[in-house]
């Protein structure tokens, strides 16, 4: 694999960078994850508006003009081997002299990009549904920077993998306790590497893009296709009990498009399989996408 580091591109194998480096000290720094279909970035403009967010959040200028990212991505996504592919996107503050502060002067950032094959989640899964957990959202108030340091979603993503499910479905709530956290007052966030969306009663809900959850660009398509094709929608703060009673969950995220949450900690939501409306959105988001990437 050949990727592309510090304005070089080497293969993987090659690749070093210093034990100083802020990321690996810090965790300082951002990410971004750019799905290519048909070897076409999928909404590039979005995703790299939502990177400079991030940017933003942690104070550090984006190292690079659009052009020069759009060269990268056309360079690596033309040696990846398969059609669909996901760009990785991931900048630091650099290598310096182990302090909190920001370097003084600043120092170049890392820039780091690869394109892997796109693994999308096997039809039959897409078919069935999956099943997922619950868990307190407790994870930083800046949830939607997209941040290099996820331990705390690694350890709620590696909770569902330990019970046998797909996701950790995330609320917050003023008792945030291993033990009693689905109170009156908990609220929905998102899922520990997804965005949730809650239909009852002819009604989707989504949460809303704040600093508690990370603004999904697949999130925006789901609410666009519901935009154009007459499905109702709203976008406010969801209460847990919603979440327990509805009709359907979706579970949205770049990897994984879009899928049926069919149990939540064990209990079924509505009749425990992909419902009519996962059905209509997984099938108009394919359709959105074809053309989006004829459009291009």
């Amino acid at each position: 694999m050949t990727i592309y580091l510090n304005g070089q591109y080497l293969p993987i194998e090659e690749a070093r960078i210093s034990v100083l480096d802020r990321g690996f000290i810090f965790g300082d720094g951002v990410y971004e994850v750019i799905p290519v279909y048909s070897r076409r970035p999928f909404r590039p403009a979005a995703h790299l508006q939502r990177l400079q967010h991030s940017l933003d959040g942690i104070l550090l200028a984006n190292p690079l003009s659009l052009a020069a990212w759009t060269a990268i991505f056309e360079r690596l996504i033309a040696l990846c081997e398969t059609e669909d592919q996901y760009l990785y996107l991931h900048i630091t503050r650099g290598v310096a002299p182990r302090d909190h502060p920001f370097p003084d002067p600043p120092v170049p950032p890392t820039v780091f990009v690869m394109a892997n094959p796109l693994l999308m989640p096997p039809a039959s899964l897409v078919a069935s549904g999956v099943a997922a957990i619950t868990a307190p959202d407790n994870r930083w108030l800046r949830c939607d920077i997209k941040a290099i340091s996820l331990l705390p979603n690694v350890l709620l993503r590696q909770m569902s993998v330990d019970a046998g499910c797909s996701e950790t479905i995330l609320f917050r709530s003023e008792s945030l306790t291993s033990n009693a956290f689905l109170t009156e007052e908990a609220f929905l966030t998102e899922g520990s590497a997804s965005n949730i969306f809650v239909f009852k009663n002819g009604v989707l809900a989504a949460p809303p893009k704040d600093h508690l959850m990370l603004p999904g660009i697949t999130y925006d398509v789901i609410l666009e296709i519901a935009e154009a094709n007459a499905i109702p929608y709203q976008i406010r703060k969801i209460a847990v009990a919603e979440v327990f009673a509805a009709d359907e969950l979706l579970l949205t995220s770049s990897t994984r498009e879009v899928q049926a949450i069919t149990h939540l900690d064990g209990k079924p939501i509505g009749t425990a399989n992909p419902g009519p409306l996962f059905q209509k959105i997984h099938t108009l988001y394919q359709k959105f996408k074809r053309e989006v990437m004829r459009a291009q």
